[in-house]
């Protein structure tokens, strides 16, 4: 890999080949014109040439990420007992509530039964305290009963209603711990392996039976360095003026969600010089996974006077980058060039070109410094051949 002279990040370059080697492998094609079916001496060669026109494109900076989900969660029981069932698939998708694992009720419905039947007798004692009250109340108001009987009553109607309500939250801890007994997903997403297995005694101390991550949105999370904010335009990142971001996945392949900044840290990392960012991409289908290590590239503002050409008429030299172009007197003049990223088919010109300069995009090969051409718009093709595939793509952009 080459690291162009852009401030825009890691491409891969086109083959690297010497000037000398090229004006070489052209003499050779023009020696053996019989055989590679070249032009005849001092006959111009066709070419396809495609006129450059300054333009702009966008400035992106780039930076390593790594994927995570939106939310991990642990599925975790919250009684004890023993693990009856597993209702789902390993690594499947499942619903927020969706039912998971199961726990063995009777143990439960017994502390249920028992805390129901504790709220009844609970019950019977305050019904009984209160007819007491109730009897002594008018005793007293008929001086038949003695004062600290009443009070007594008072006190006694007093603790069984309270020892009533501690009864009823009793029964509705255990209707809960019934509740609890199947183990549903907390969120929807992607699940884990199971930790434990049917059979296994579950406990509050060891609870942890797997995990779900919600895949959609995905989050990215990701560093810029000083460097990398030296090359943004003024100097500084400014997360508000972000444009877009996107991503590459391990594959290669532009990932075809756009997503965007939703956290971006105060402050830079010490110990690495660096500010952590992160951005959130949909991802419905589930193409992207959490952890893989993907490329992401935020659009950072825009570039004026550039140029765009296909990749393929970019030479890497022992000098540098080079394109073909077509010199006075329609003969080959090499073009030093300064480069920036791919764009799609194309490679961004920053610097060495200017308007109406004529690119030569087929035929490289056989070219040598100086040598007479037959310049060809895109999509014409030349006498018994046909459009190359850079001119075709020339003609796209046209």
């Amino acid at each position: 890999m080459t690291r162009p002279n852009s401030l825009l990040g890691w491409h891969f370059a086109a083959p690297s080949l010497p000037l000398a080697a090229l004006a070489a492998l052209a003499l050779a094609a023009c020696s053996g014109k019989e055989q590679a079916g070249g032009p005849p001496p001092n006959q111009a060669m066709p070419v396809t040439v495609i006129t450059a026109q300054p333009g702009q494109a966008p400035i992106f900076v780039e930076a390593v990420g790594q994927t995570e989900g939106a939310k991990e969660v642990e599925v975790r029981a919250q009684v004890g007992g023993l693990l009856m069932k597993r209702f789902y698939q390993e690594g499947a998708a499942v619903k927020a509530g969706q039912s998971m694992f199961e726990i063995d009720r009777a143990p439960l419905e017994a502390a249920l039964a028992n805390a129901r039947a504790a709220v009844t007798q609970a019950q019977a004692r305050v019904d009984q305290a209160e007819r007491e009250y109730n009897r002594l109340k008018g005793l007293v108001a008929e001086d038949a009963a003695s004062r600290k009987d009443f009070d007594d009553a008072t006190s006694e109607s007093q603790l069984a209603h309270a020892a009533l309500e501690a009864a009823r939250a009793q029964a509705k801890t255990a209707e809960l711990n019934l509740g609890y007994a199947s183990v549903t997903a907390p969120v929807s997403g992607i699940s884990g392996r199971a930790q434990k297995t049917e059979g296994n005694l579950i406990t509050i101390a060891d609870s942890l039976l797997t995990t779900v991550v919600q895949t959609d949105p995905i989050k990215v999370r990701f560093a810029l360095s000083d460097l990398d904010a030296a090359a943004i335009p003024g100097g500084q990142f400014n997360a508000r003026k972000v444009t877009s971001v996107g991503i590459v996945l391990p594959n290669g392949t532009t990932y075809a969600q756009k997503g965007a900044l939703d956290f971006a840290a105060t402050q830079i990392d010490p110990k690495l010089g660096t500010r952590e960012l992160r951005a959130a991409f949909p991802n419905p289908n589930i193409e992207v996974l959490p952890g893989q290590f993907v490329k992401v590239r935020l659009e950072v503002g825009t570039r004026d006077g550039v140029f765009r050409v296909p990749q393929g008429v970019v030479i890497q030299s022992d000098q540098g980058f080079v394109v073909m172009t077509v010199g006075e007197g329609d003969k080959v003049a090499p073009r030093p060039v300064q480069v920036g990223p791919w764009e799609g088919k194309d490679w961004i010109i920053t610097g060495g070109l200017k308007a109406g300069d004529r690119v030569i995009v087929d035929n490289l090969i056989k070219l040598r410094p100086g040598m007479p051409v037959k310049p060809m718009p895109p999509g014409a093709a030349p006498d018994g051949g046909s459009a190359s595939a850079p001119a075709a793509d020339a003609k796209k952009q046209g």
